[in-house]
């Protein structure tokens, strides 16, 4: 059997440890998330110097001749975080098959002139509101993801039905419902008014429907659900449908602890 050609990497690919890999150097310029710029690369949607790149492991110093869609990419501003806040009955995605509205439609008015392309930092349902972080770092987004990072999310409930504070406590220890484990959440009733109820609660996780399946599952049935804190940002007064963007140096600050601490605890 002949033996396989070995494939010629592209014009300026690296094949020593003297760059980064392609697929991480375009999430951080904030084309896509690392995970969608692997997707592009499969699709054939990235070349170098007219060349299509094959493998998100691809290692280069820089963007230099990367083109996406055949367009350049220009090179990785520094790192911006945005807070957004969310009303109720948006997607948190780009474009939806359905014709729904999205938290794009609102933050073309809601983001200042010439800000650059963002990305959210986890989701909201589509009937959650409250803050939305946005980045335009691929690298940034997935480190404020990742469940291993232990950045804490804290949302405000308004649920119906009967339930204790002792049950509530309970959650410290995690739960596990139809199969699914969630992990520790700290929950706290704040005030009551007959069997309706506000409960503030801190996970870290952030799995689809945490919030709403937990509190469900104790038999509460959720009328509205407000996300108020992701890691040491607060939604504050923001208005509703309203954005604003941190201080560069508390996002390095931020940035700064996570590599340091290797998560946030």
């Amino acid at each position: 059997m002949p033996k396989a050609t070995p494939k010629t990497p592209p014009p300026n690919a690296s094949s020593s440890r003297d760059g980064e890999r392609i697929a991480k150097l375009l999430a951080r310029a904030g084309v896509a998330s690392r995970r969608e710029v692997e997707r592009m690369i499969a699709e054939g949607r990235v070349a170098l110097d007219g060349t299509v790149l094959e493998t998100p492991a691809t290692v280069l110093p820089n963007l230099k001749g990367v083109t996406v869609d055949g367009k350049p990419v220009a090179m990785a501003e520094p790192p911006r975080l945005f807070l957004f806040h969310k009303p109720s009955g948006l997607l948190t995605t780009e474009r939806d098959p359905k014709g729904r509205p999205t938290i794009y439609n609102a933050l073309r008015n809601a983001l200042p002139p010439g800000t650059p392309r963002v990305m959210p930092v986890g989701r909201l349902d589509f009937n959650t509101e409250g803050l939305l972080l946005l980045t335009n770092d691929g690298e940034l987004k997935r480190a404020m993801e990742l469940p291993a990072n232990g950045i804490p999310r804290t949302y405000r409930a308004r649920a119906f039905g009967d339930v204790s504070q002792a049950q509530l406590e309970d959650l410290i220890h995690g739960v596990t419902i139809e199969g699914i484990k969630y992990g520790r959440i700290d929950a706290n009733l704040e005030r009551r008014t007959g069997r309706n109820q506000w409960i503030e609660l801190t996970l870290t996780e952030g799995k689809n429907r945490e919030v709403r399946n937990v509190l469900e599952h104790l038999g509460l049935e959720v009328s509205r659900l407000m996300r108020t804190a992701y890691g040491p940002f607060e939604l504050g007064d923001l208005p509703r449908g309203a954005a604003g963007e941190i201080r560069q140096k508390d996002v390095e600050q931020f940035r700064k602890h996570l590599a340091t601490r290797g998560g946030w605890r």
